[in-house]
């Protein structure tokens, strides 16, 4: 198979999403390769995986270039997803490659996926309500050496035994763990944890996958300038507009991990997408229109502001002269 139109156009669209959340590129790329362009099962699996070891670099070197990456972070997360993936292979293969085990797996990760989904609708919503934003810097951010680990195994796992991506979940767990960092940075570190993680699924899938070559150079025609586009609008984009990206990118993977065909699938997450424009148009936009000032601060965050904030003379209040 040579190079294909249809799939670079379909591989362009997963990678920019790719870009912009760090997430939902295998629970969406393998799916469309099998049921929109009649690729086989497994050549589509390895064909994505290979190709994603292309991919995902672009995108994190964009982060990295941005200042959006904290390569501790990143290490603390490879330290627990490469040796998981490796075990995840081997329990793949104790379970003899059952597509019984997988989906089941699957099927975990997406009901997972969704119930990621609603507590970021919360969150977002609990953030909105109190007037927090997340202002934390990537690189100065304490790290949480233990929850990071952890989390790099359960994606290393995830990706060793259903060899599809895991960034959805991952990055789902990064928001909850580091909730003062914005979403965008999150991104960047996201993307360039699963360089080296790609990289050992994509080994396994030379080895003992079956990839056609003509698929996998289709899909990094289409999805390395997407993902070097959508990589440098999440890192610039303010964290109100990534969020919400996220979200549904989380959200229709889980939807496609639990079962639900793609065809409905489209019609769901179009009527999501209508039903925003909407909201926007008619509730948000004419708000900005009409100036309406943007949430208060919380009590908590009030003090400092005030602490920060210069007199009418133009010096801090922390250094005003006594009268």
């Amino acid at each position: 198979m040579g190079l294909s139109l249809y799939v670079v156009l379909g591989s362009a669209v997963v990678g920019l999403l790719v870009g912009l959340t760090g997430a939902g590129g295998g629970a969406l790329m393998t799916p469309m390769l099998i049921l929109l362009f009649s690729v086989k099962p497994a050549a589509a699996i390895s064909s994505d995986l290979v190709a994603a070891v292309v991919m995902r670099p672009v995108g994190a070197a964009v982060h990295l270039h941005k200042g959006t990456v904290n390569l501790r972070m990143v290490g603390l997360m490879t330290l627990g997803s490469v040796p998981m993936a490796f075990l995840g292979s081997f329990l793949l293969r104790e379970m003899g490659g059952s597509e019984a085990g997988q989906q089941n797996v699957e099927i975990a990760l997406g009901a997972a996926l969704l119930v990621g989904a609603a507590a970021m609708v919360l969150r977002y919503v609990l953030d909105r309500r109190s007037g927090r934003a997340r202002t934390g810097a990537i690189r100065e951010v304490t790290l949480r050496p233990v929850p990071t680990v952890l989390i790099g195994m359960v994606g290393g796992l995830i990706v060793g035994i259903t060899s599809v991506g895991s960034g959805s979940l991952m990055i789902i767990l990064l928001l909850f763990t580091y909730p003062l960092l914005s979403a965008g940075q999150l991104v960047g570190t996201d993307l360039t944890q699963a360089v080296p993680l790609t990289a050992a699924a994509a080994l396994g899938a030379l080895t003992f996958g079956h990839v056609e070559f003509g698929v996998t150079a289709s899909i990094i025609v289409g999805s390395v300038p997407a993902v070097l586009i959508g990589s440098l609008l999440s890192s610039r984009a303010p964290d109100n507009y990534i969020r919400p990206a996220i979200t549904f990118v989380i959200f229709a993977s889980g939807l496609k991990y639990v079962g639900v065909p793609t065809y409905p699938l489209g019609f769901v997450m179009g009527g999501i997408l209508l039903a925003g424009a909407a909201y926007w148009l008619a509730v948000l936009r004419p708000r900005r229109l009409r100036g309406e000032p943007a949430p208060a601060l919380a009590p908590a965050a009030a003090p400092a502001a005030a602490e920060r904030a210069p007199d009418r003379a133009g010096t801090p209040l922390d250094e005003a002269p006594a009268r």
